[in-house]
């Protein structure tokens, strides 16, 4: 089946894979809302800690996942189905190594990694905890976001949005079961987070007996050059999906510093929030990958730069809604996570909210155009643009500008952070379209 460059493909790839990662972010957000409910505001700031390590499993899955499915669709596209399926089975073989590497290093070294993340004696047990059941689900949370990168690839985005959603419903309940019914706590919060991909591989599983299937697994020789080649297409992927992850940690230890573990639960609701948001961007940015790198190897480059128009306007749109709701309703929002009714909590909470969304006016153009490059195989590219926002820019930004406004220029710093990366962008990206292809 063709792939066009027109609107409708656009809407329909997109709209299913956002719907999709909302389901797949909406399990961390479960965990938050039980959490914050359950166990309380040190459980929300556990939490939170832990959520860097979360999103470094889940960009494990990705780097491999998009890495692996961005060339994938373009050796299908220029007719080379035997290379296409080296690369699906490599794409697993490194998946599982990475695995079993996040399994040892979640077995003996959690509290540890506790303790690094900032954790005190107080929420030190609550945060390893879920640290630990985490990485030790690690194969389950790599290869569901890798299997949904490639089923998405082989022209079934629906089943891809199918798992996720479906996966990230029974959190939830498992989440209300393990937290609220059983008392189980972080533990409980970790085990349902855990169990969710595998709901997702059981119902991507059902792609292998359709007719629509090109994924075949079979023996290979290992190459190198093949597993390099993964990693420089994914890694764009990973780190735009780290950086999350790297902002958290940044600000978690800044906050420490300036309000404690009441600042850090504050940033959590803020965090988890925005955590769905970057999901629905990634969701965009995934959705338009496998069309993009199809028509790159199907050399249709005008109809290719369609797609980033389509997606950088739809990325504008959802910026303004999402900034009205979150404004408008931040009391409510809070209130939902703020069990005990703390007043600090609710006043950091609200003024973060309020100042910390505007970054999403440019951080959906960012991500989206780093996906954009990384599909068009300028991975050295995306992967220096990567690195600026989330490494480079954001360390001495938020240092600065904590010294000078205190919590308000934490808030600020991430406006900041994405505003000059959206002016590094749109400068490469203005580069890269001056040179016309056609």
């Amino acid at each position: 089946m063709e792939v066009r460059g027109d609107f409708q493909t656009f809407f329909k790839y997109v709209s299913m894979n956002v719907i999709g990662m909302i389901g797949l972010s909406v399990y961390i957000l479960a965990d938050t809302i039980f959490i914050a409910n359950g166990v309380g505001e040190s459980g929300l700031a556990a939490l939170n800690l832990a959520l860097p390590i979360f999103t470094l499993v889940s960009g494990f899955g990705l780097l491999i996942g998009i890495g692996g499915a961005t060339w994938y669709t373009i050796l299908r596209a220029q007719n080379k189905p035997q290379s296409a399926a080296s690369v699906f089975n490599h794409a697993l073989a490194l998946g599982a190594i990475l695995s079993l590497l996040c399994m040892l290093i979640g077995f003996i070294g959690s509290d540890f990694l506790a303790s690094a993340l900032g954790a005190d004696e107080e929420i030190l047990p609550m945060t390893s905890i879920y640290l630990k059941v985490i990485m030790l689900f690690a194969p389950f949370f790599v290869f569901n976001n890798m299997l949904v990168s490639f089923i998405r690839n082989d022209q079934n985005p629906k089943l891809a949005m199918t798992g996720m959603f479906v996966g990230s419903f029974a959190n939830i309940v498992m989440d209300y079961l393990f937290i609220i019914v059983l008392d189980m706590g972080m533990l409980g919060a970790a085990l349902a987070t855990g169990a969710t991909p595998l709901i997702s591989l059981a119902l991507l599983a059902l792609h292998f007996k359709s007719t629509k299937n090109t994924l075949v697994l079979q023996k290979i020789k290992w190459k190198t050059a093949v597993f390099g080649k993964i990693v420089t297409l994914g890694i764009s992927a990973f780190v735009t999906e780290i950086s999350t992850g790297v902002v958290i940690l940044i600000f978690n230890m800044v906050i420490l510093r300036l309000a404690g573990n009441t600042g850090v639960a504050a940033y959590g609701i803020i965090a988890n929030i925005a955590f769905v948001v970057i999901a629905i961007y990634t969701g965009m940015a995934q959705g338009i990958q496998p069309i993009v790198s199809h028509l790159f190897g199907s050399r249709k480059y005008s109809e290719m730069k369609k797609m980033l128009a389509y997606g950088v306007g739809a990325a504008l749109l959802l910026a303004l809604i999402i900034y009205g709701v979150v404004t408008m309703g931040s009391t409510s929002i809070i209130g939902i996570f703020n069990r005990d009714n703390s007043v600090a909590l609710a006043e950091m909470a609200e003024s973060g909210l309020k100042i910390y969304f505007i970054g999403f006016f440019f951080a959906g153009f960012n991500i989206i155009s780093i996906a954009y490059l990384s599909a068009i195989e300028r991975a050295g590219l995306a992967f220096k643009l990567s690195i600026i926002r989330s490494f480079v820019l954001m360390f001495p930004i938020i240092l600065l500008f904590a010294y000078l406004f205190n919590m308000t220029g934490v808030w600020l710093s991430f406006i900041a952070t994405e505003m000059i990366t959206t002016a590094i962008i749109a400068k490469s990206l203005s580069c890269e379209c001056s040179y016309d292809r056609n």
